[in-house]
């Protein structure tokens, strides 16, 4: 058995089982790939994929456990590499983070500029998407960290740390009636036409949750993954919109007013997730440090290693 028979059996799992696109994925050719899972299989002396005919509906059983290992493997060779490229260069190399619109516009630009000027000489990217784009991300190898809300947890395959807490707020225009509340209440908001995040982005199943468990059915007028755009649609006056705390400038958004709203949605946590197994570059530490400094490298071995997994804010 080979590194090459491990990579194409991975990449038929992630293309959902197509070797067409696995030969694709990997820049080599369809027949080749499907030879060497069957001398794969002959040498283990199992069946790792279901066929019907000549094409692959999934997985046996002993196939998945045999994913699990090629997963193992390949975890450790990436890592083996990196080992090797960090004590090559301690100080450079690239850096790859995973996160949602609202980390990237809101939380991280302060953090990227200190790691940038600590470390010129790491390249340094951002890649966007919903909190289980992002776990996907990590999981597959495009990047390093991901950093989004509580969802990334629930990812299987990753560890995560809690970072942050934030609180969502309610914005309106500056002589909204909703500014005259003593106490903001749910009943008060679904009054009025919301803007908020999509489902899949910033907390909004909490959101979702509290105008359910009051039995409350407000009448959610538009939906986006970027608080910038939920503000242009608050001041045009086109409904109440529900941010993220982080999302509010008070010195930017001088059209808008905000009203604290996490004793009606609650508190939500930011994390970083990171790929189990995989190894950490000193500049990775020191990011994560910056990110939360509540953070150091011996409790980011603790949890990575399983002897510290209950650490939270």
């Amino acid at each position: 058995m080979n590194l090459h028979q491990f990579r194409f059996v991975r990449e038929a799992v992630r293309q959902n089982f197509n070797l067409t696109e696995a030969a694709k994925a990997l820049f080599t050719s369809q027949p080749g790939v499907s030879k060497a899972i069957i001398e794969l299989e002959e040498e283990l002396g199992i069946d790792i994929f279901a066929r019907h005919g000549k094409r692959i509906r999934g997985l046996t059983e002993p196939g998945r456990a045999v994913l699990r290992s090629v997963e193992l493997i390949m975890t450790e060779i990436e890592s083996l590499k990196r080992i090797g490229n960090e004590f090559a260069a301690q100080d450079t190399g690239s850096f790859t983070i995973a996160t949602t619109h609202t980390q990237a516009r809101y939380s991280l630009p302060k953090v990227v500029q200190a790691f940038a000027q600590r470390y010129p000489k790491v390249r340094l990217s951002l890649l966007q998407g919903n909190p289980r784009q992002v776990g996907d991300m990590v999981l597959r190898d495009q990047a390093d960290i991901g950093i989004a809300t509580e969802a990334i947890a629930e990812v299987d395959g990753l560890v995560s740390m809690p970072c942050y807490q934030w609180e969502h707020v309610v914005v309106v225009p500056p002589e909204h009636p909703l500014l005259k509340s003593r106490s903001l209440t749910l009943e008060e908001i679904a009054a009025y036409p919301l803007i908020t995040y999509d489902a899949a982005f910033a907390g909004r199943n909490k959101i979702d949750q509290a105008f359910s468990l009051r039995s409350l059915k407000p009448e959610v007028l538009l939906e986006a993954i970027d608080a910038d755009v939920i503000k242009t649609y608050v001041e045009l006056g086109m409904g109440v919109g529900i941010i993220a705390g982080m999302a509010y400038d008070a010195e930017r958004d001088t059209n808008l007013r905000a009203i604290p709203a996490g004793h009606l949605f609650g508190t939500n946590v930011s994390r970083v997730a990171l790929k189990q197994g995989a190894y950490m570059r000193s500049y990775v530490y020191t990011f994560i440090e910056l990110l939360a400094p509540t953070m150091n490298r011996k409790l980011i071995d603790q949890v990575l290693s399983g002897t510290n997994e209950m650490y939270e804010l």
